[in-house]
C-alpha cells in the first residue's frame, strides 16, 4: 500500500516534481474558469453550468481510470474511507453552484477572489482542529500578504461589482473548497494514491449533480459555444487540473494548499481584465502583487 507523502521542508510530487509546483499549476487551470464562463451563453444558469463542468470532468476521470491507466479500484478499501470521501464528494458538489454563482452575481475577478482567497483562512482552521495541524512562520506571513492582496483585489471593484448576495455565495464557495481539501488530506493520510481519491471523488460529486444539471436545464449550452464552455471546464479544469491538485495535495499540508490555491484568483483577476474587459487600476495590479509575493514567499525553498 503506498503511504502518503510528508512535506518537511520539501517532498517531490509525481514525476519528481515539487508537490507546490502541482497545485500552482493545478489552480493556473482553475483560474481560466470564471473567464470561460463569461464567454458562454449568457442564459445558462450557474448551477447548470456548474453541474455540467462536474458530469464531463466526473465521465472523462472515469474513462481515463479504465481506459487511460489513471489510478482507480480500491472498492474493497472502500469502509476505510467513506465518510470523509463521502465528505469530499458532497463539498465540491456544493462548490459548482456556489462559486458560478458568485461570480454570476460579482463578476469574475472579485467573485473568484472572493470565493479562493477565503480558502486559505477556512483551510488553516480546519486542518489545526481536525488534524492538529500548527502552520509555521512561513505559511503566516504568506497568507497574510496573500489575504492583503485579496482584500485589495475586492475593493479594486465599483460598488455594484461587490453584490452583497455574491460576495455571501463566494464565501460558501470557499468554505466548500476548504472542506474538500481537508477531507481528501484525510483520505490521502489513509494510504489512498491521489489519482484513485480524484477518480472517485468527482465521479461521485458528478453522480450528485446530474439530477440539478436536469433541473437547472442545460439547453442553452447546447450549442457550439456552451458546448466550447463546457468542455474546457470539464476536461481543464477539473480532469486535468484536480489529477495535478491531488498529486500535489499528497506532498503539502491543508494550509499550505489552501494558500498555493490564491494563483487561482490572480489568474482570474488578470484574465477577467484582458479578455472579459472588466476594470483593472493600480489598486488591481497591487493586489496581485501581494497574492504573488505570498505564493512566492510559501513556494520557495530553504536553502
Amino acid at each position: 500500500m503506498s503511504r502518503p507523502l510528508r512535506l518537511g521542508r520539501l517532498s517531490t510530487g509525481a514525476g519528481g516534481l515539487d508537490p507546490r509546483l502541482l497545485v500552482l499549476l493545478a489552480a493556473t487551470m482553475w483560474g481560466t474558469t470564471g473567464t470561460a464562463r463569461a464567454l458562454g451563453p449568457d442564459d445558462a444558469s450557474p448551477a447548470a453550468v456548474g453541474a455540467a463542468r462536474l458530469v464531463v470532468g466526473g465521465a472523462c476521470l472515469v474513462a481515463l481510470a479504465r481506459w487511460g491507466g489513471l489510478g482507480a479500484g480500491r472498492t474493497a478499501e472502500l469502509a476505510r474511507v467513506h465518510v470523509p470521501l463521502a465528505v469530499a464528494a458532497s463539498a465540491m458538489a456544493a462548490y459548482q453552484p456556489l462559486f458560478f454563482g458568485g461570480v454570476a452575481r460579482t463578476g469574475v475577478a472579485v467573485g473568484t477572489v472572493v470565493g479562493i482567497g477565503s480558502a486559505p483562512v477556512f483551510a488553516g482552521v480546519l486542518g489545526m482542529v481536525v488534524r492538529g495541524e500548527r502552520p509555521g512562520a512561513r505559511w503566516l506571513v504568506a497568507t497574510a500578504l496573500a489575504l492583503a492582496g485579496t482584500a485589495l483585489l475586492v475593493g479594486s471593484g465599483s460598488s455594484d461589482d461587490a453584490d452583497p448576495t455574491g460576495i455571501v455565495l463566494a464565501l460558501g464557495a470557499g468554505l466548500a473548497y476548504a472542506v474538500y481539501v481537508l477531507a481528501s488530506k484525510l483520505v490521502l493520510d489513509r494510504g489512498w494514491p491521489p489519482d484513485t481519491l480524484t477518480v472517485w471523488v468527482f465521479a461521485c460529486a458528478g453522480l450528485l449533480l446530474v439530477p440539478v444539471a436536469l433541473v437547472a436545464g442545460v439547453g442553452p449550452l447546447a450549442t457550439p459555444g456552451g458546448l466550447a464552455v463546457v468542455a474546457h471546464l470539464g476536461v481543464i479544469t477539473v480532469a486535468v487540473a484536480y489529477v495535478l491538485f491531488s498529486r500535489g495535495l499528497h506532498g503539502v499540508g491543508v494550509g499550505a494548499a489552501g494558500t498555493l490555491t490564491l494563483a487561482e484568483p490572480a489568474t482570474a483577476a488578470v484574465l477577467g481584465v484582458v479578455v472579459v474587459g472588466e476594470r483593472f487600476g493600480a489598486t488591481t495590479a497591487a493586489g496581485i502583487a501581494l497574492v504573488g509575493a505570498g505564493l512566492v514567499v510559501l513556494v520557495s525553498q530553504r536553502r
